[in-house]
């Protein structure tokens, strides 16, 4: 095993939530208790004591770029789920790709780019949405905020010259699934198109008949995934894959697809650091194409926040302790990221 050391350090481990995710504002959004709103504040401080002060983004994923689209449901999603999404032909999307960290400026090729990120917002009406966030790691480092907030600490106190073994390892050495997230391996795509990315949370869907299936979902490729090794990695660009995304939307629009793997009798569903047997069967839930990238960027990506928790009929939270008060650090750290001025 490496030393602990030299995998998490504070200049070289920043963990976060997925794929630019940020949540929309909405008087539903509003955090519904002290300790949920507390905990919030004391992750979004952790990830400001790591990454500096980054005014106008967010706490993860900074690094991002935000795409038009159009969702179109699989044939076989109305037996999963009666959400409005499912039951239209299509409807408009905005898909955001992201490298992990919490710097604006971080090469695509640096080991804190990896995990990728990827956002998906559905417009059922005006004011109206619904979210799918996900990154490109099976999995979380925690189960509670709580575990979270304290391993960000012990992140940010596991600098080069502290004791050892020092609070990154000592929380490692208690808490194996954070370990099983440091040590899995997160190649750098050839694209954000040929990732595949896995919602943090499960999912309660229901249908039209009120038959309840638990899944999670899974975004992948149009194709085989792609990635590249560390010797690639290390000669690309610093932009290569938003550079990539631009040359492969000038030539036509890109698919990826989305499925919900279904949870099966004895499985937790309220725990994002378990991972349910790979044989679990998945159902398709539908097909994203995406056409190109939003006018207004910068501007667009700074106002939109992303939310973790549905919030639409046919798809509901999973009970899972993590969701409150993710979806309450996305909507803190959305509304601050709006009220400041982007510094480049």
């Amino acid at each position: 095993m490496a030393p602990f050391a030299e995998m998490v350090t504070k200049k070289t481990l920043q963990f976060g939530i997925v794929a630019g995710r940020e949540m929309r504002h909405s008087q539903t959004m509003t955090p519904a208790i002290d300790k949920t709103t507390s905990l919030a504040r004391e992750a979004l401080d952790a990830f400001d004591a790591l990454n500096g002060s980054q005014p106008g983004y967010r706490p993860a994923h900074a690094k991002g770029i935000l795409l038009n689209g159009t969702f179109t449901p699989a044939a076989g999603a109305k037996a999963l789920t009666k959400a409005p999404h499912i039951q239209r032909a299509s409807v408009p999307v905005a898909v955001r790709f992201s490298d992990f960290a919490g710097i604006p400026g971080i090469p695509d090729n640096h080991p804190q780019a990896s995990p990728r990120g990827i956002a998906i917002r559905f417009y059922l009406a005006d004011h109206v949405h619904t979210d799918i966030i996900a990154h490109s790691v099976d999995g979380f480092p925690t189960r509670t905020a709580e575990e979270f907030v304290e391993f960000l600490r012990a992140v940010h106190e596991s600098g080069p010259d502290a004791p050892r073994p020092n609070a990154v390892e000592k929380f490692l050495g208690t808490h194996p699934a954070a370990l099983e997230f440091v040590q899995a391996p997160k190649p750098m795509p050839v694209s954000f198109f040929s990732e595949r990315y896995f919602a943090v949370n499960a999912y309660k869907f229901r249908n039209e008949q009120g038959e309840i299936r638990y899944g999670r979902y899974r975004i992948r490729p149009d194709g085989p995934a792609e990635h590249r090794d560390d010797a690639a990695a290390a000669r690309q660009p610093p932009n290569v894959l938003f550079d990539e995304v631009a040359a492969r939307l000038a030539k036509g629009p890109m698919k990826m697809r989305i499925a919900v793997q279904i949870a099966g009798e004895g499985d937790l569903v309220d725990d994002s650091t378990l991972h349910w047997p790979a044989e679990r069967p998945e159902i398709e839930f539908g097909e994203v194409e995406v056409t190109g990238a939003v006018p207004d960027n910068a501007a667009e990506q700074q106002r939109i926040i992303f939310d973790p928790i549905p919030r639409v009929d046919g798809i509901e939270s999973s009970g899972d302790p993590l969701l409150e008060p993710r979806a309450a650090v996305y909507l803190m750290s959305g509304r601050r990221r709006r009220a400041e001025k982007q510094v480049k």
